[in-house]
C-alpha cells in the first residue's frame, strides 16, 4: 500500500472539516496507523469509526490486505505538526527541553522557528 495513496484519501475526508492528520505510517506489512485530531472539539470514537469507513471504503483490504488502526494523538503525547501547536496556543503544557529539562507552563505562540511558553 503506497503512504500517498492513504493519505490523498484521509485528507479528502477532512476536507471542510475541523480535523488534522497528525501521523501516518504503513508498516512492510501494510499495518495502517492513522492519528488525527480537531481544530474545535475533542475526538470521539465516531469520527474514528467515520474515517476507517471511509479509507475501507477506498481501498479493498481482498486485494490490498492490510490493517487498519485510526485514533487520535491524545493527551500526553508529544506533538508531531505545526497545527498542534496552533490549536493549543493558550492551554497548559508540558516541555521537556534538549537537555532534558521538563517545563510546564502557558503556550503563548507557535511558528516555524520555536514558541513561547509562560512558566
Amino acid at each position: 500500500m503506497h503512504i500517498e495513496a492513504v493519505k490523498k484519501v484521509v485528507e479528502e475526508w477532512m476536507e471542510g472539516t475541523s480535523f488534522f492528520l497528525v501521523d501516518l505510517s504503513i508498516s512492510k506489512d501494510n499495518d495502517i496507523n492513522i492519528e488525527f485530531e480537531s481544530e474545535d472539539s475533542d475526538i470521539d470514537i465516531e469520527d474514528c469509526v467515520n474515517l476507517s469507513k471511509h479509507i475501507e471504503s477506498k481501498f479493498d483490504r481482498e486485494v490490498e490486505d492490510y490493517s487498519l488502526e485510526v485514533g487520535s494523538a491524545g493527551i500526553g503525547q508529544p506533538f508531531k505538526v505545526q497545527k498542534q501547536y496552533e490549536v493549543n496556543t493558550g492551554s497548559e503544557v508540558e516541555v521537556i527541553t534538549r537537555d532534558g529539562k521538563k517545563l510546564k507552563g502557558i503556550l503563548l505562540n507557535a511558528d516555524n522557528e520555536g514558541f513561547g511558553l509562560q512558566v
